[in-house]
C-alpha cells in the first residue's frame, strides 16, 4: 500500500491536490468487484439481482405456478368479479402453464406454455370440448401466431411453423424451423409473437436482465416475412413486451412493456406503448414510464429523447397479453377498446394487478381511461389465479388464460350461451 501511505503523508503536509494526484490513479487500478456468473442466483440476469438488503424486500420473490393444473373444483371462476351483465365460465381446464392464446380459422383455440414444453389445441365440436397436445419437447414455446392455416410457434431462440394444423390435430407433424437468429438469454427470453396487417411476423427480443445496457440484438421488436427473411428492427428501448395488437382502424401497433424491478415499490409503472413509425425508441433502460430517468443509466440522458407511453398500467403490474375488442357481444363502450391481462406483481409488498383491465381510446388513438374490468384473481394479497392472455372469439365472447391454475375461461355478456365445463 505504499501509494496510499504517500497520499496520507501529503494530506498531513496540506498538499491536497498532490494527494489526489497520487491516490486516484491507485484507486482506478484496483480491480472491480466481480459480478456473479450468469445463471447463478446473484447474477444480473436473475430476478433477485439488485434486491435491496432490507427486511421488506427480502420477503419478495417470484410467485411460481403450481407444476400441475388445478382440479376443476378448485378454479377461480366463481370467485371472479365482473361488471353487471357479464358472465364467466370455465372453457377448458387441465392445461398446465396455460399462456398465449390464438384462434384458428376453424375455431380451434391454441394454448402455449412458457415453463413447460407443450402447445395445446382446444377443439369444440358438437357441444363437446377436448384438449389435445399438438407439439411437445419444445423449449419455452410461449409465442403463438396463426395465419392462413399455419400455426407459428416461438421458443426461446427460434420460430417454427406447422402448416395446415387444423386438419392434422390428431396426427400433427413436427414444427418446421423458419428462423433461429435469436439470442438465447433466459432472462426475458420467452416470446409473444403476432402477424400484422402487413402479413409480416413480429417477434420481440427482451432485455436480458433487470436493468442493463442491452446489446444491439436486445430490447427491441423485429419483424420479418413469414418465411423468416427480410428481418428488420421496428422498435428499440423495449424492456420486455409479452403482448401486442394492431389498432383495427389505424393499423398502428400497440404493445405492453414491463418496467424494471427494485427501483421502488411504487415505481416504475408498466407501460402501454404505440408505434407510429418504424425505428422509434421507447426509453429502456434510460428512461422509465416516460418521465423518470433511470437511477443507474439515466445520467446524461433526457426522457424527451424517447417516445413516451400512451398509458401507465400500474406499478409492477406485469401487463401481458392484450387484444383490441372488435366484437359485438359486449356493450358498445368496449368496441375498439383494448383488453389487457395484468398477471400481477411479485416484487411489491402489496400486490397489484391480477386482473383484466380495459383501456378505452379516443378517436385519435390516445388513451381516455384505464379501468379494471375483471378482478378477483388476487385475494388477501395472494393469487388464486394469474391471467396471462386474452383472445376474442368469433361470437364476440372473450377467452382468458390462467397459467397459475392451468385453465382457460370464457367471458360472455347478457344471455349468450355459457361455455361447457
Amino acid at each position: 500500500m505504499p501509494q496510499f501511505v504517500s497520499a496520507r503523508a501529503l494530506l498531513r503536509a496540506g498538499t491536497l491536490a498532490a494527494a489526489f494526484a497520487v491516490a486516484l490513479p491507485a484507486l482506478a487500478q484496483q480491480p472491480a468487484a466481480p459480478l456473479p456468473k450468469p445463471g447463478t442466483p446473484g447474477a444480473p440476469n436473475q430476478p433477485l439481482y439488485g434486491r435491496p438488503d432490507n427486511e421488506a424486500a427480502m420477503k419478495l420473490a417470484p410467485v411460481p405456478a403450481p407444476p400441475i393444473a388445478a382440479a376443476p373444483d378448485k378454479l377461480a371462476a366463481d370467485k371472479l368479479k365482473l361488471p353487471k351483465g357479464f358472465n364467466i365460465e370455465v372453457y377448458a381446464s387441465g392445461i398446465p402453464d396455460a399462456r398465449s392464446l390464438r384462434l384458428g380459422d376453424k375455431g380451434t383455440v391454441f394454448v402455449s406454455n412458457r415453463l413447460q414444453d407443450k402447445v395445446y389445441a382446444i377443439v369444440d365440436k358438437d357441444g363437446k370440448r377436448t384438449v389435445k397436445v399438438i407439439a411437445s419437447g419444445l423449449y419455452k414455446p410461449n409465442g403463438l401466431a396463426f395465419h392462413n392455416g399455419t400455426l407459428y410457434i416461438a421458443e426461446l431462440s427460434k420460430v417454427s411453423k406447422i402448416e395446415g394444423i387444423e386438419d392434422k390435430l390428431d396426427n400433427p407433424p413436427k414444427p418446421t424451423l423458419i428462423y433461429d437468429n435469436l439470442p438465447k438469454d433466459e432472462a426475458h427470453g420467452w416470446k409473444f409473437i403476432g402477424i400484422g396487417p402487413d402479413n409480416k411476423l413480429y417477434v420481440p427480443v427482451g432485455q436480458p436482465c433487470n436493468a442493463c445496457i442491452p446489446s444491439d440484438a436486445h430490447a427491441q421488436i423485429r419483424r420479418m416475412n413469414l418465411d423468416g427473411t427480410g428481418v428488420e428492427v421496428i422498435a428499440r428501448g423495449v424492456r420486455n413486451t409479452v403482448g401486442f395488437d394492431w389498432h383495427p382502424v389505424s393499423k398502428e401497433l400497440y404493445f405492453t412493456d414491463n418496467g424494471r424491478d427494485w427501483l421502488s415499490e411504487d415505481l416504475p409503472n408498466d407501460e402501454l406503448n404505440r408505434i407510429t413509425k418504424a425505428g422509434q425508441h421507447f426509453g429502456s433502460p434510460y428512461c422509465l414510464q416516460g418521465n423518470i430517468p433511470d437511477s443507474e443509466f439515466g445520467w446524461g440522458r433526457s426522457c424527451s429523447e424517447f417516445v413516451p407511453p400512451v398509458a401507465l398500467m400500474g406499478p409492477h403490474a406485469a401487463a401481458l397479453g392484450m387484444r383490441f375488442y372488435t366484437g359485438t357481444m359486449f356493450p358498445a363502450e368496449y368496441r375498439g377498446a383494448i383488453l389487457v391481462a395484468r398477471h400481477g406483481s411479485w416484487n411489491r409488498s402489496n400486490k397489484f394487478g391480477g386482473d383484466i383491465a380495459v383501456v378505452k381510446l379516443n378517436k385519435d388513438g390516445t388513451v381516455k381511461s384505464v379501468e379494471p374490468f375483471i378482478t378477483g384473481f388476487l385475494v388477501d394479497n395472494k393469487y388464486i389465479g394469474r391471467p396471462v392472455d386474452v383472445q376474442p372469439l368469433k361470437d364476440g365472447s372473450l377467452l382468458i388464460s390462467d397459467d397459475y391454475d392451468g385453465a382457460v375461461y370464457r367471458v360472455t355478456y347478457g344471455n349468450a350461451k355459457t361455455a361447457n365445463r
